[in-house]
Parts: C-alpha cells; sequence; structure tokens
C-alpha cells in the first residue's frame, strides 16, 4: 500500500467549477477586448473554443487547460496591432478578477485533510499572479504550501516541473503524492511524475475522457477524504 503524504491539485476545473466560473466572465472579457463589436467577439470565442451566445466553453478549447501564452496566441490573428505581451498582460489582469465558484466548500476540505498531516500544493497553467488572487478571494492561500503558476519557473502542465517541484519541495517521493485534476493535462503530467492521479467532473472532461489516465474519477474534491479512507483500508 502507497501511504499518501501530499495532495496537488490543479485549479480552474478543480478547486473551482469551470462553467461556473468562467462561463459568463468569458462573455463579459471578450465584449471588452472586441471594443463592444459583437460579431467580433463571436470570433473571438470561436478562436478559443467558446459560444458567445451559449456562454459555454467547447470541451476541446484551448482555455481548459492552455497557458495564458497559448491561449493569446488564438487571439492576436484577430487582434492586429496588438502585442502578445500586452495582450497577456491584459488577460491575466482581467482573469485575476473573475468571481471564482467553489467546487466545494474549500476551507473545510483542506482543513480536514490538513489535519491528517498531508502537504498540499496546487500547480496550474494560469499565470501564479491570478492564481494567487483566486486563491486569495475565497481565503485559502494559507492552507497550501506550495503554488506554482505556467510562469514560476517549473514550466506547464502537461509536463511534470511542477508536480516534481512540489514533490522536491515537500520532501516527498513522487509515489507518495496524489495528482488531482480536470484535464487530461493534469492527468498526463501526474503520470509523468510518476505520481497517483485522481480525476473529477468539476470541468468540462467526462469520466471516459478521463478514466484511462486516472486511478480514480470523483465526481468532485470533496470525495477525496472518502477515497484516502477507502485506499487506506
Amino acid at each position: 500500500m502507497t501511504v499518501i503524504g501530499g495532495i496537488l491539485f490543479d485549479k480552474d476545473g478543480t478547486l473551482f467549477d469551470f462553467h461556473a466560473t468562467w462561463g459568463a466572465w468569458a462573455s463579459g472579457f471578450l465584449a471588452e477586448l472586441s471594443g463592444g463589436d459583437q460579431y467580433q467577439a463571436i470570433k473571438l470565442g470561436a478562436a478559443i473554443g467558446y459560444d458567445y451566445a451559449g456562454e459555454r466553453f467547447e470541451i476541446d478549447s484551448p482555455v481548459i487547460a492552455g497557458t495564458p501564452a497559448e491561449i493569446a496566441g488564438q487571439l492576436l490573428p484577430l487582434l492586429p496591432g496588438t502585442t502578445p505581451a500586452a495582450l497577456i498582460t491584459r488577460m491575466n489582469a482581467a482573469a485575476a478578477n473573475a468571481p471564482m465558484r467553489e467546487a466545494t466548500a474549500l476551507m473545510p476540505l483542506l482543513n480536514l485533510l490538513a489535519s491528517q498531516g498531508l502537504k498540499l500544493g496546487v500547480a496550474t497553467n494560469d499565470a501564479e499572479g491570478p492564481a494567487r488572487a483566486h486563491l486569495d478571494g475565497v481565503g485559502v492561500t494559507d492552507m497550501f504550501d506550495f503554488i506554482a503558476g505556467c510562469d514560476s519557473g517549473h514550466g506547464a502542465k502537461p509536463g511534470p516541473g511542477q508536480l516534481l517541484a512540489f514533490a522536491d519541495t515537500m520532501g516527498l517521493a513522487p509515489q507518495h503524492v496524489l495528482m488531482v485534476g480536470d484535464s487530461r493535462h493534469d492527468l498526463v503530467a501526474g503520470r509523468a511524475a510518476g505520481m497517483g492521479t485522481v480525476g473529477v467532473l468539476t470541468g468540462l472532461a467526462t469520466a471516459s475522457d478521463l478514466d484511462d489516465l486516472a486511478d480514480v474519477v470523483l465526481p468532485d474534491i470533496g470525495h477525496i477524504p472518502a477515497y484516502l479512507m477507502a485506499k487506506a483500508a
């Protein structure tokens, strides 16, 4: 039996419900980015796999697991005169103010996990600044021993750099860490790092999208304590 000493969470779609957080927010951001031109906003949405009228992301949207630079790369051809750096800065500033919807009540869950001696971390393909703003917004930043974004110096998922940095920082062998995420990028990274993998369904992926890469697929992170109890039995 492998003893679990740490849990590393993805952010969007894992700690926070993806659609409830980003669906309506994206519509407002694209409207602002297009200068109020609805036709342009629709085109910008299509470029990143977003249904502007329905306020929903498509399952293959690069926003789900992409970095700000990757998302900006899809938008830039429709924004002549805008530089990558300027667009990424604008995206990060707007994203930092997005109203986050917790996938489950985070404070009691994180307190429970920490009380069991588990080290807790966040590994996101968002930039670290907005990620910290989102965690601050719901009062849980201090619950995490490690927070890394795509610009924190460890690379981005599906590469294992962030995950291995967490394990090294916490003094844990990778096999004693669980990587929890809502996308294949998260679980590929977990497998590459040699960690256990837990899929959750608070993003856009279905169980069938994740089950070949996950040790288990749970409805949301609130089911992790019961999973750990069953795993230890």
